[in-house]
């Protein structure tokens, strides 16, 4: 059984960036290729079948990575957390209010009412399906971030997993999307750091929330 070093901990880090990558690559070059038009010219076929092929190697990239941390390294990212206090579950209200209101912002109303309207059931139900897998990625990074920080500098109340998630999720947003979404994604990415420290590294619970404030 090999120790978890911080390096090791990068490298999963990079996986797992790499691996949400994946759709950048199938976006922008493999996709347009065999489909003959850019993303925003595909049908609904052709966006459904591109959150299904994108899912599947985002599914098969977190297997990988917990499987591989669990047996290798003995670091178990399923392991419960101790119970969360009552005013961390207050500071966690809090973020998911403020993400929820951000949202609302940014989106101009509902991000689900809206994303509801534009696609359709089908399409709707495929995306959010696709932003299912996609947190779990976030998720990774976060966890493995933190993880390595704190093996280098034994700190453990700094949310150094958001800001290894804003350095690499959030800065992609600036070339994948535009200008205000990174903005936003970077500063999601520090709320999902505290909560990860506030849900005392319950990945269970990690993930629900941040799925909540991703998605809602």
């Amino acid at each position: 059984m090999k120790k978890l070093t911080g390096m090791k901990c990068i490298m999963f880090v990079l996986i797992a960036f790499a691996g949400l990558g994946i759709e950048a690559a199938l976006a922008f070059l493999i996709e347009p290729i065999v489909y003959g038009s850019s993303m925003n010219n595909w049908n609904t076929f052709q966006n459904i079948a591109h959150w299904i092929i994108t899912c599947i190697s985002w599914g098969f990239v977190s297997y990988f990575i917990i499987n591989l941390s669990k047996k290798k390294y003995r670091f178990d990212l399923m392991e419960k957390g101790t119970k969360v206090k009552n005013w961390q579950w207050l500071l966690i209200i809090i973020f998911v209010i403020m993400s929820l209101i951000i949202s609302y912002i940014d989106w101009n109303g509902s991000k689900v009412l809206k994303e509801f309207n534009y696609n359709g059931l089908l399409k709707f139900i495929f995306q959010y399906i696709y932003y299912t897998f996609e947190v779990m990625l976030v998720t990774l990074i976060l966890i493995f971030g933190q993880k390595a920080f704190e093996k280098w500098f034994n700190k453990v109340n700094i949310p150094y997993g958001g800001i290894i998630l804003a350095l690499t999720w959030g800065v992609a947003h600036f070339f994948t999307k535009n200008i205000s979404t990174g903005i936003i994604t970077i500063i999601s990415s520090l709320a999902f750091g505290s909560i990860y420290l506030l849900v005392n590294r319950d990945i269970r619970k990690t993930y629900s929330i941040l799925w909540i404030m991703f998605v809602l």
